[in-house]
């Protein structure tokens, strides 16, 4: 694994997180990591709800966070695109792309619409996310909040572009 996470300003309140990387399984696989309740769990969040694009889902992720959203794009095997917090002062968006690499499969995921200030804290729980998901797929345990706190020193350096 080789995770890559960046910080960008939206404006002067809000900005975006984007976080990337490559595993080795194919596009199918990974998509189902990425949108099937029983492996979401295992690297990321519980999910309920209707599961489907207009559906309204409820998620609990690993960080502790939970709360609403609605699926926006949901396009297999290749595009997600997540409204959280639908409506709220808080709402954010996550956006999800998957794409074939040979015989691997690279994804990005981007959220858009954080507060300035909260974009170190998110960007260290999104790498670490998908570096749980690496683990995932190896069956391997997450780790996440020990490697939260790992990466936040580093998310709080890293300036905002």
């Amino acid at each position: 694994m080789n995770t890559t996470g960046t910080m960008r300003a939206l404006d002067e309140k809000r900005g975006a997180i984007r976080v990337e990387d490559v595993y080795a399984t194919d596009i199918a696989d990974l998509w189902d990591a990425c949108t099937t309740p029983e492996r979401l769990a295992r690297w990321i969040a519980g999910v309920t709800g209707d599961l489907r694009a207009g559906g309204v889902i409820h998620a609990t992720f690993t960080s502790t966070w939970s709360g609403p959203g609605r699926i926006e794009v949901c396009e297999a095997p290749s595009h997600l695109l997540l409204t959280m917090e639908p409506g709220t002062d808080d709402e954010t968006e996550i956006e999800v792309w998957l794409v074939e690499d040979g015989d691997k499969t690279h994804l990005v995921v981007e959220e858009r619409g954080l507060p300035l200030e909260h974009l170190p804290g998110h960007g260290a729980g999104w790498q670490a996310h998908l570096e749980d998901l690496g683990r995932s797929l190896a069956g391997e345990p997450s780790v996440w909040r020990a490697r939260w706190d790992e990466l936040s020193p580093t998310y709080r350096a890293m300036p905002v572009g």
